[in-house]
């Protein structure tokens, strides 16, 4: 059964494939946050800090760090997401990081220098979504595959 799913897939089992779409989505925003039009005010944008004023989709603020950061959350996903272990462990552990960066987020004054990737309250909750997300799909897939492998 897992055989006949895994080459369904192209030879990837299904948190592989959910690893691969996650690590596509990182690095699509990483690189929508360096483009003029999808990022407003694009021309305030600094390479960290709260001072930069750009915001991607007009919500989220990003700077260079911040794109960044996305882009190798990405390039990581497609690594992880050439074994069933690297892709759960990328899930789990990339949730439990976005967890924490959505607490940093809520315990920080956002117009301080503690405010270094910047972060706004739509990040804040996004990376909430996004952890709790992660860990759903790495601890429900990768039972999926443990159970498949038995």
């Amino acid at each position: 059964m897992a055989e006949t799913h895994a080459s369904a897939t192209g030879g990837r089992t299904p948190v592989q494939a959910v690893t691969m779409v996650v690590a596509l989505v990182f690095l699509l925003v990483g690189l929508l946050g360096f483009v003029p039009g999808v990022t407003q005010n694009f021309d305030s944008m600094s390479f960290a800090g709260h001072h930069s004023e750009a915001e991607l989709l007009g919500l989220f603020q990003v700077s260079i760090l911040h794109n960044l950061v996305h882009l190798l959350f990405g390039v990581v996903g497609f690594l992880a997401a050439r074994s069933v272990t690297g892709s759960v462990m990328y899930l789990l552990w990339g949730g439990a990081i976005y967890l924490v960066l959505w607490l940093y987020g809520l315990i920080i004054d956002l117009d301080s220098s503690a405010n270094f990737v910047p972060l706004n309250d739509a990040d804040n909750w996004l990376h909430l979504v996004l952890g709790v997300g992660m860990i759903a799909l790495g601890a429900l897939l990768g039972r999926r595959s443990r159970s498949v492998a038995h």
